[in-house]
């Protein structure tokens, strides 16, 4: 299998060279590094340049004519690549040394995985360990882990992301399928739902990246609080709703254009996904009583339970 991995840079230079680094050193070295640069106004560009002059790989930059942000990055840098399987990287994280050769094994061992993604050590900008695993931040303990592994990733996929990109590889087979990426998407829910609704996804259970926490980072990771889900809870009116019911279904259409890949049972989930919240999207257009009855359907056809993280969905949907 050749492995390609599409990294995406934009003023990285700060982090850059222990990341490129840790590429390098790693037991089962890439065949090629194909790095989409977003206009950097710092020295990223050139520290790419340094390295692929020493590089044991291929390694090839293209500096973008004008900002793409990160999605659209990633979109152009995964259409670049030219191997079996892609990986991709962030500018600002270290891969420990094994990060390859075990996602390899992976994908050697299970020839019907259409994706494989890792636990993640989270550290601070000096990479100090935080004492905080990836996968509790994102939901994803035990149970789900459990279930992921009786083929339910698909299942978890439409309640909320577990998968985070910096942790992903990939089948190339499935390019056609991915690209273009839904604008209204993050790249890596997007991949993770659609590859998990066509093939089957493994999670590797140990942390092989340092996962860098830092204020210039876009997304990063943190520890669940209360406070933190009430928050998130506020944010989640008819604007969120609407965005999150187009997104939804742009993947149904997608997966629809690519008859085949998906099974029927899928599809019909992904149906039921956008309908609830459809549902939930008319509930933020009415009074907080005309609600209850578009709770209590929600809650007869199971969709609560099925689609959205937890019980407390029904407190959202009814007072907030």
């Amino acid at each position: 299998m050749r492995v390609s991995i599409a990294m995406c840079t934009c003023n990285g230079a700060a982090f850059l060279p222990q990341q490129l680094g840790s590429i390098a050193g790693q037991h089962h070295p890439p065949d090629e590094l194909i790095v989409c640069d977003d206009c950097s106004t710092d020295d990223t560009a050139r520290l790419v340049e340094s390295f692929a002059a020493g590089a044991g790989f291929d390694v090839r930059l293209v500096v973008n004519d004008e900002p793409l942000g990160a999605t659209k990055n990633f979109e152009k840098a995964i259409g670049l690549c030219g191997g079996d399987i892609i990986a991709l990287s962030d500018q600002d994280d270290v891969w420990l040394p094994g990060k390859l050769g075990r996602i390899e094994a992976t994908f050697a061992g299970s020839p019907a995985a259409a994706m494989v993604f890792t636990d993640a050590e989270l550290v601070d900008e000096t990479l100090r360990a935080l004492g905080l695993r990836l996968w509790p931040c994102v939901y994803f303990g035990s149970r789900q882990q459990r279930r992921l592994r009786r083929g339910g990733a698909f299942d978890l996929l439409l309640t909320h992301n577990i998968c985070t990109g910096a942790t992903m590889a990939f089948r190339a087979q499935y390019k056609d399928l991915l690209l273009p990426i839904h604008p209204g998407w993050v790249h890596d829910g997007w991949i993770a739902l659609l590859l998990a609704a066509a093939g089957q996804v493994e999670a590797v259970a140990e942390p092989l990246i340092l996962y860098r926490q830092h204020g210039r980072q876009q997304i990063g990771a943190k520890a669940p609080t209360l406070i933190g889900q009430y928050r998130h809870a506020k944010t989640m009116g008819h604007e969120y709703f609407r965005r999150e019911t187009d997104n939804f279904a742009a993947a149904l259409e997608r997966l629809r254009e690519h008859p085949g890949l998906a099974a029927p049972e899928a599809l019909a989930k992904l149906e039921s996904k956008v309908a609830h919240y459809r549902a939930r999207l008319r509930m933020r257009q009415v009074g907080r009583l005309a609600r209850l009855p578009i709770v209590l359907a929600e809650l007869i056809r199971g969709r609560y339970f099925r689609y959205s993280i937890n019980a407390k969905a029904i407190g959202q949907d009814l007072f907030l």
